[in-house]
């Protein structure tokens, strides 16, 4: 059952850089908690950058007590390592989460993109452009993980809106859907 105040941690895993976002619903509304990345390439062994993505989720989790994780699922790539990698990256992320007892959805990039911006094949900058109106933001980072991760949450959120409706909401053309909704207009 979906209530009507929670937070939603968004993840976009990375054994790199980690980007994270949270919001808050509050009456069916979403406010910017805070987003951010980390960074991770000081450390050299991917066993101690596993480590510290488990220790800032659990840290984020205990800060910002949570009621649902958002999760960008891998993107399927050419090169078999790196996906592996990232798998892991992410499996510990969820693993933090439900060890907390958080429950988790992981969303396609795709879905994600389509969710916010209408567009499952917009650029990063289009999706974080969005977000920035969406929220009434500015985001100064240079890094486009914590936007791609606050888009992961709040693609949890409308596809439970959608979901808690118990209908999906069809629209005749553009104009009837920017109408609806004139804050998701880039």
């Amino acid at each position: 059952m979906v209530t009507s105040d929670r937070i939603i941690l968004g993840i976009d895993p990375g054994t790199l850089v980690m980007g994270y976002g949270l919001i808050y619903i509050h009456n069916g509304k979403l406010s910017l908690i805070t987003l951010g990345v980390i960074k991770l390439d000081k450390f050299e062994e991917h066993s101690d950058r596993l480590k510290k993505i488990f220790e800032r989720v659990i840290g984020l989790i205990d800060e910002y007590k949570p009621d649902e994780l958002s999760i960008e699922a891998p993107f399927f790539g050419k090169n078999v390592q790196s996906m592996l990698k990232l798998g892991r990256a992410q499996g510990v992320a969820i693993a933090a989460a439900l060890s907390k007892n958080i429950p988790m959805t992981e969303y396609s990039p795709k879905k994600i993109k389509m969710s916010i911006t209408g567009n499952g094949n917009a650029s990063k900058e289009q999706v974080a452009a969005m977000l920035e109106s969406l929220l009434n933001f500015k985001n100064d980072d240079k890094y486009l993980d914590a936007t791609d991760a606050l888009g992961a949450a709040v693609c949890h959120f409308f596809q439970n809106k959608v979901a808690s409706s118990g209908t999906k909401k069809s629209y005749s053309g553009w104009d009837a859907f920017i109408k609806d909704n004139p804050k998701r207009k880039a």
